[in-house]
């Protein structure tokens, strides 16, 4: 069972909130709040696993209520306005809720919690030299095969292909990965950065942060440290990959 907890400053959009939730099986609805500060200060003190929170709300809005958070819980975003679904990825957000709400998208977002949650328990409870063990072993056999045009990940319960001319950027989180496409699409699996970094950097990719790999070529800028990708998606170079990542700029590209 997953314990959730719904905030949202309107009371309608709220009350539709905890019907679909209690329309879920595998959902709890453990507290339900029009005030963010208020929840903030029951999710410090109780055991909750999901956040389902509207991001604009007075006081404290649903972004700044998330970075406030100390330790791990699922976070599902809610609003009206679809500008923030790049902001709520950067926040590790499991999913991205845009009012009004149907159930069908609701259902969707909650069985990606499960699958997500089914995850984290399952890394939690491998032995160190079990099956992801195996399987990390495996890859690292496997990844150091250069010029494949295709990785094959496991995700959703499935192996799905990913065309790596596709990827611009590969994010690590713990013990999962995110795979951001240029479609705009997320593709989250099972498996550390170190797993994925030989095929990748043997071609046009480069680690730049130890949370990052990043496309090359799909580079659009450089400023304060960061590599922007578009006009609203950067990233940060970690002061150990600085040095490379500038040596490269130098010396690929004629600086004017």
């Amino acid at each position: 069972m997953i314990k959730c907890v719904t905030i949202d400053d309107e009371p309608l959009a709220l009350k539709q909130l905890n019907k679909y939730v209690s329309q879920v099986p595998f959902l709890e609805l453990v507290g339900s709040f029009t005030n963010s500060i208020e929840a903030s200060a029951f999710v410090s003190d109780e055991a909750v696993d999901l956040i389902f929170v509207d991001i604009n709300m007075p006081d404290l809005n649903g972004l700044d209520f998330v970075r406030s958070l100390v330790g791990q819980k699922m976070v599902v975003f809610t609003t009206a306005y679809s500008e923030y679904a790049i902001e709520s990825y950067k926040l590790s957000a499991v999913d991205y809720l845009l009012k009004p709400i149907s159930f069908s998208d609701f259902l969707r977002a909650a069985n990606k919690c499960k699958r997500h949650q089914e995850l984290l328990l399952s890394a939690a409870t491998q032995p160190a030299n079990g099956p992801i063990a195996e399987q990390e072993a495996d890859d690292d056999s496997e990844l150091t095969v250069e010029n494949r045009e295709y990785i094959s990940v496991k995700a959703d319960h499935k192996v799905i292909l990913v065309k790596i001319s596709d990827i611009d950027y590969v994010e690590s989180e713990s013990e999962y990965l995110r795979l951001h496409l240029n479609s705009g699409e997320v593709v989250t699996t099972l498996l550390r950065l170190k797993n994925i970094e030989p095929i990748l950097t043997a071609g046009d990719f480069m680690r730049i942060h130890r949370s990052y790999i990043v496309n090359l070529k799909h580079i659009k800028a450089i400023a304060k440290g960061r590599v922007f990708l578009s006009d609203d998606v950067s990233l940060p170079v970690g002061d150990n990959y600085r040095e490379a990542f500038n040596n490269y700029i130098e010396k690929v590209y004629l600086n004017l």
